[in-house]
């Protein structure tokens, strides 16, 4: 029955930029620098200096430090990067640190950075652009964006690499060593990786029917069931302990995705439109016939459907196999303005036995975006 198609509180607004940027370096009439290429060498770092909008901090003697002439290097030892499979700072046990703490880390070591060389009477752009990232990489992406880019035109430049969002997906596991599939924007594949989670709430009964609007409730109405030891060891995932199970008159429960509340703002919905996945499990008794269905809506900011889901009913005749079966679909290329995500599903016996003889369903999800490896 599976189908397809073709097709955190929020701070502040997000706006991914375009990765394309004009070296400020290049003379009149050159084309644009791809800054998606390979990682700058040395010779290289540097060229682009434009930071206008940073104020450096007086000397110990009390003069501005102003770099004059051309930057010394570091010594190439500090321009080494660490193996691109290190995922950053660990916990005594070897650990790695929760992203807060990671970036607790790079900001006490951005103003270190920051402070010394205020000391020596050079800004913190005279650093190779090397080591800049390698600052960056550790800072939460949501700062990069909203606090560091607006900095001056050498730091967004930088944020802008489709370099540093890939190593950071690495950082964060989204991505193995090995990783060949092809990607049209890095830092949008960050943020929908670093957003991807089943955006339904108590799909699989845990809470009863916290977060479940009870559309219609009839028979002997919906009821929370414990799978047993044999089910469990039938169904897919050995995470699902409960389901919900339908009775002798018509039983549908749904929920209403908020995609803002979850953190994925208009420009991103209107602009990418990531893949919408939707899945569903559901099962018949095996001494009753009953009829499952499903609806999923993409719905607009009025609550107008965009884009809609709703396979024929499933009759599972008296006597089957009774096994758990999934039900999914991909919404793909739909129409800008998403703004929410309905889905309801349910059913009823076909014999009208009181008590709870209809479908069961659980492990609902609806997710966003790329699938991790």
């Amino acid at each position: 029955m599976t189908e397809h198609s073709e097709g955190p509180e929020k701070e502040q607004s997000l706006t991914l930029p375009h990765r394309s940027v004009v070296s400020r370096c290049a003379g009149k009439g050159q084309e644009p620098q791809d800054t998606q290429g390979p990682e700058l060498t040395d010779a290289e770092s540097g060229r682009r200096r434009g930071c206008n909008h940073l104020t450096p901090a007086p000397s110990p003697n009390g003069n501005v430090g102003v770099r004059q002439g051309p930057r010394s290097p570091l010594p190439a030892r500090h321009l080494s990067r660490p193996p691109s499979s290190a995922r950053g700072p660990t916990d005594g046990a070897g650990n790695l640190c929760s992203a807060e703490t990671r970036g607790l880390i790079a900001r006490a070591l951005l103003t270190e950075v920051t402070a010394a060389a205020a000391m020596a009477s050079v800004s913190i752009n005279a650093l190779p652009e090397n080591i800049l990232l390698e600052l960056f990489l550790c800072l939460p992406a949501r700062q990069l964006l909203l606090h560091c880019r607006p900095v001056c035109s050498l730091w967004r430049d930088l944020i802008d690499l489709g370099t540093l969002w890939k190593r950071k997906c690495l950082r964060e596991g989204f991505i193995t060593e090995d990783w060949a599939q092809p990607v049209a924007d890095w830092k949008v594949f960050y943020f929908l990786c670093s957003l991807r989670r089943n955006l339904l709430h108590n799909p699989c009964a845990e809470e009863g029917f916290e977060f479940w609007s009870l559309d219609v409730n009839g028979g002997d109405e919906w009821k929370v069931e414990d799978l047993s030891r044999e089910q469990r060891k039938e169904f897919p995932s050995d995470q699902v302990k409960k389901y919900f199970v339908t009775s002798y008159y018509t039983c549908l429960k749904s929920q209403v995705v908020d995609l803002k509340a979850k953190g994925y703002w208009e420009e991103l919905m209107d602009t990418t439109r990531p893949d919408i996945e939707v899945k569903d499990w559901f099962a018949a008794r095996p001494d009753c016939g009953s009829k499952y269905q499903l609806c999923v809506q993409l719905l607009s900011s009025a609550h107008t459907p965009l884009g809609t889901f709703q396979p024929d009913p499933a009759t599972i005749q008296r006597k089957s196999d009774a096994k758990w079966r999934e039900v999914s679909h991909t919404f793909s290329n739909y129409p800008p303005g998403v703004r929410y995500i309905w889905f309801q599903h349910g059913g009823v016996d076909t014999h009208y036995w009181a008590g709870w003889y209809g479908p069961r369903v659980t492990n609902s999800s609806i997710t966003i975006g790329p699938a991790w490896p």
